[in-house]
């Protein structure tokens, strides 16, 4: 797609095809291959990221016999001891994980466990009774699907690996879009103005472009850290010269499982060695003889109302038979990550034992934490939901009306694909190659599937007569 090897097929007698030796085609090529691995990422990406944008709107009309309570006239929420007492009673054998408080009068309390057989379910308690309303397998619900789909397929590390290479060149798709956007203008306007078919979805599809794609590129970068190939290697990087992108709290393994928990801060959901740590790990003091325990739940979370965390807390409960566990209370401020933060209560006597919020992260993850605030639409209330829902909306509909593009002006008899004619003029334009370089060391899965790409262009498809007039080689 960039410099000829070797002569293309002639043209057909009749109407001349272009020679693309301008800018403007090269990257219209560009523009026009990318969207083929681009768009059903993309596709996937923006789906899935609206339901889970959804999920507390979606969720309790799926589940309102378990997501909604009508607290009886006069009734008083029971202590939270007794709530999962009766979760206990319901599934013996089981190991309570965390609780989450309700968020209102309506709202019940989730109970997060591990089932003796090893399962993972949330367990919704009625306070008011208390009594159990049911439970769920938190990955297999609309929105629990939704975010496993979005981030590996439900496939693993292929699957991860995929959809990171697919958001590596949809910023390349989007760049090249903002470039065709800007220099078609005039051409699109006229197009439209004569009425040439096609001129309207394609003057619509450049205006739905030119919205997306500053959203797309924010949330592409922001759900960099997310990836297991970019963001592993950026924080084992960032491990190495003694930062993280995320919290760095010694107490952050104790934590809940449930994907649904939006209590849960994101940067409480890795797994950082404890020995890596400089602070010591928050541990509880086992009493001595003829003292006991005057300690439970309810302590935990009175003591973090009075640290003045925000609610509703979750709180990671220790294990039955780890004596020196303590209470984890996580205040995660939703709507401003800046206000998020854990008091880890001792389970004996239930003293503070250390506190861990934003102030403490480290700058990258100060940086990343709020970078995740606004990639799920949380950090500006509901601008910021808003928002993310249009950028969602727009991508969906710029994934849609390229294709349609291309559909419509299709050559006929299918022995072309009609792919735009151009080549990137890499050597009389040095900046354009450093920048490709550069943006293939920063995102390195790119950067291999740019040389795959480029391999299999010059040696593949230039040299079989019949792959460059399908691919209206240059």
């Amino acid at each position: 797609m960039t410099d000829v090897l070797t002569p293309a097929p002639a043209a057909p007698p009749g109407r001349p095809r272009p020679t693309g030796s301008g800018w403007f085609r090269a990257v219209w090529r560009w523009h026009f291959f990318a969207s083929f691995l681009v768009a059903p990422v993309l596709l996937v990406l923006a789906t899935t990221g609206l339901i889970y944008l959804f999920r507390f709107q979606l969720e309790p009309l799926m589940h309102a016999d378990l997501m909604k309570v009508d607290p009886p006239s006069g009734a008083v929420a029971q202590p939270y001891v007794q709530q999962l007492a009766v979760v206990d009673q319901a599934y013996p054998g089981s190991t309570p994980v965390s609780l989450t408080e309700p968020k209102n009068d309506h709202s019940p309390t989730i109970v997060s466990i591990t089932t003796s057989t090893g399962a993972s379910r949330d367990v919704y308690v009625s306070p008011y009774g208390p009594e159990v309303l049911g439970s769920l397998n938190p990955d297999t619900t609309l929105s629990g699907t939704a975010i496993r789909i979005h981030a590996d397929l439900m496939a693993g590390t292929w699957g991860d690996r995929v959809m990171e290479i697919g958001a590596c060149w949809a910023l390349v798709m989007a760049l090249t879009g903002y470039y065709l956007f800007v220099r078609g203008w005039r051409a699109r306007r006229r197009a439209r103005r004569a009425g040439r078919p096609g001129s309207i979805l394609r003057w619509r599809h450049g205006l739905i472009g030119a919205v997306a794609g500053v959203g797309l590129i924010a949330l592409l970068v922001t759900g960099l850290p997310w990836t297991g190939f970019w963001g592993a290697k950026v924080q084992e990087y960032a491990t190495g010269h003694g930062s993280s992108m995320w919290s760095t709290d010694p107490g952050a393994l104790s934590n809940p499982t449930s994907t649904l928990d939006e209590s849960l801060p994101h940067s409480h959901q890795q797994d950082i060695p404890w020995a890596q740590q400089d602070s010591p790990v928050p541990s509880s003091s086992r009493p001595t003889d003829g003292e006991r325990s005057v300690a439970n739940v309810d302590t935990a979370v009175a003591v973090a109302d009075e640290q003045g965390l925000r609610h509703p807390f979750t709180v990671a409960l220790p294990a039955v038979d780890d004596t020196s566990g303590v209470y984890s209370v996580i205040g995660y401020a939703f709507d401003a990550p800046s206000d998020e933060k854990t008091v880890h209560i001792d389970r004996y006597g239930g003293e503070v034992v250390s506190t861990y919020g934003f102030d403490d992260y480290p700058l990258l993850a100060k940086v990343v934490s709020q970078g995740i605030g606004l990639h799920e639409g949380r950090s500006l209330g509901l601008w910021s939901f808003w928002g993310s829902a249009l950028m969602c909306v727009a991508v969906i509909g710029a994934c849609i009306t390229g294709p349609l593009m291309w559909w419509r002006r299709r050559p006929k008899g299918g022995q072309r694909l009609g792919a735009p004619r151009g080549r990137m003029p890499l050597k009389a334009t040095p900046v354009l190659l450093v920048g490709l370089v550069a943006l293939g060391v920063f995102l390195p899965l790119f950067g291999l599937s740019l040389v795959v790409v480029l391999l299999l262009d010059q040696l593949v498809l230039r040299r079989v007569p019949a792959l460059a007039s399908w691919f209206d080689t240059v």
